[in-house]
């Protein structure tokens, strides 16, 4: 257990322009109630492996799925504890724990978390999309919408909702709920495609899905909904698409093979619908097991993680725009899968 600051050393590049920190959610493995919270202070040059605990003299729970930054917060989902954990963004100190378990105190299992207006929205694997004040930090209200939802994306002054169906695997769902949030009611279904996960927008206001299929002889794909029709208008089936970040319109989509071991990382062009390179990285830089990545919005350096084989504490890896290495953190946290940077 770290609890004290790690020094990194003199790394070339170690500087973010107007970013003064970055948080490092890891998932650690499910039931294990191993997640762990990482800091590195770019002002300090130092890396805390456990900032959480250090701060809260607890552990942070079990399978931290998703976490972002709103305001002066930083909201933590933690999957199998059931619990959104919501930090004060500068410190890490705990501001409130929010129960998601429904009337009978079952688990909702929530999974990804986005904002508009104030109001937090969370979707859950138990079918229901949460709304959260974020002043209070109370939950307002629930909402129903398919099985198992499994990524969250507000457009246009919609909430969209992936219902992956991915516990009734192999009978997965392929619908995308479209919920109007001040009357906060499911609107519409969009038919997008065999397992839909994740969900990034453009500037345009279209939607990037990734479709992971059967996870068998249908392959994972990207598709595009347009927000104004609510319809899916292009499938990408030469794009296995895993996870996908978008920054001024280049999304960078990541896959990795299973069976194989193989990845690669590609940069598509968002406007001009189409690949702009099949290999994001440059200076032969090897990444095991991508499982994060994101962009850094100060300074657009381009952060990945790297999983090995999800039982390693993985390492985070810090890519300039044009895919060379400016620097890397080793062994930050265990399945590290989210990345918060802070001003």
């Amino acid at each position: 257990m770290e609890d004290q600051p790690e020094s990194t050393g003199d790394l070339p590049g170690l500087t973010e322009g107007a970013c003064r920190g970055l948080w490092i959610l890891s998932e650690g493995l499910m039931n294990l109630n191993n997640s762990t919270l990482a800091y590195y202070s770019f002002e300090q040059k130092s890396l805390n492996k456990n900032m959480f605990r250090l701060q809260n003299k607890r552990g942070l729970g079990d399978t931290g799925n998703d976490m972002k930054a709103y305001g002066s917060k930083l909201y933590i989902v933690m999957s199998l504890s059931s619990q959104i954990e919501v930090l004060d963004l500068q410190s890490g100190l705990s501001i409130k724990r929010i129960p998601m378990f429904d009337e009978n105190q079952r688990a909702r299992q929530p999974r990804f978390i986005d904002f508009l207006d104030g109001k937090a929205y969370v979707c859950s694997f138990d079918g229901s999309l949460a709304r959260i004040d974020t002043i209070s930090l109370e939950v307002e209200a629930y909402v129903d919408c398919g099985r198992n939802p499994d990524g969250i994306c507000i457009v246009n002054n919609k909430i969209y909702v992936s219902n992956s169906g991915g516990l009734d695997n192999p009978d997965f769902d392929k619908s995308i709920s479209v919920v109007e949030p001040h009357g906060f009611r499911e609107i519409k279904r969009i038919e997008a495609g065999l397992n839909p996960y994740l969900m990034r927008a453009d500037s345009q206001g279209d939607i990037y899905l990734a479709l992971r299929g059967n996870l068998l002889d249908l392959p994972f794909s990207l598709c595009r909904i347009d927000t104004r029709l609510d319809t899916v208008v292009q499938v990408f089936p030469d794009i296995p698409a895993w996870n996908l970040v978008i920054h001024n319109d280049t999304a960078y989509v990541y896959h990795y093979s299973e069976q194989g071991g193989e990845n690669r990382i590609l940069l598509f062009d968002c406007l001009k619908e189409e690949i702009i390179s099949d290999q994001f990285i440059r200076d032969g830089t090897i990444i095991q097991r991508p499982y994060a990545i994101d962009v850094n919005p100060y300074s657009g350096d381009v952060y990945i993680s790297d999983a090995f084989d999800y039982t390693l504490w993985g390492d985070c890896l810090c890519f300039s725009k044009d895919g060379k290495l400016k620097f890397s953190f080793k062994s930050v946290g265990l399945n590290p899968n989210s990345f918060v940077f802070v001003r």
